[in-house]
């Protein structure tokens, strides 16, 4: 890994990609959804100032654990600009996290337990599937195919 001298406070997109780990590609992506920030120099080039490097990793590590993009831009806003995030903000701002991933735990917990049952009847229009009505929301109209063909109906031309 390329080693940067802390005399230069400023990196290319080629430096922050080498360091970070990330792709050219995923910076520019970030930059375009207002994940990170950079500068144009007079030749048109991206400088980024070296707390990027500490927000990519900040920004990496909340996709691993499912975090959507929206959600860590709207965390990395609540902080100042041009700060590191540090120990404290990562544990204050995945405790809030915390939440939305045990509901998805759930979930796929649950889908995992019944995936078993769809596969073997093959159709999905058992009256209470989990994949195609989960919670039976719509046990009390209809049940599974007869639900599927009730939103294609169209009506006829008079």
């Amino acid at each position: 890994m390329p080693q940067i001298p802390e005399k230069i406070h400023e990196l290319s997109v080629g430096q922050v990609s080498a360091r970070s780990g990330a792709a050219v590609s995923a910076l520019h992506f970030y930059e375009a959804k207002g994940l990170i920030s950079s500068r144009r120099t007079a030749g048109n080039q991206r400088r980024y100032t070296r707390d990027t490097l500490r927000r990519v990793a900040f920004i990496r590590a909340a996709q691993r654990v499912g975090i959507p993009l929206a959600t860590i831009r709207d965390a990395l806003a609540e902080l100042p600009e041009e700060r590191t995030p540090t120990c404290d903000d990562w544990a204050r701002l995945s405790e809030a996290w915390r939440s939305e991933l045990d509901e998805r735990i759930k979930q796929l917990s649950r889908l995992r337990d019944h995936l078993t049952d769809c596969i073997g009847c093959g159709c999905l229009s058992l009256d209470t599937c989990v994949l195609s009505n989960p919670d039976d929301v719509f046990g009390e109209r209809l049940t599974g195919s007869r639900l599927m063909a009730e939103r294609r109906e169209r009506p006829a031309p008079s």
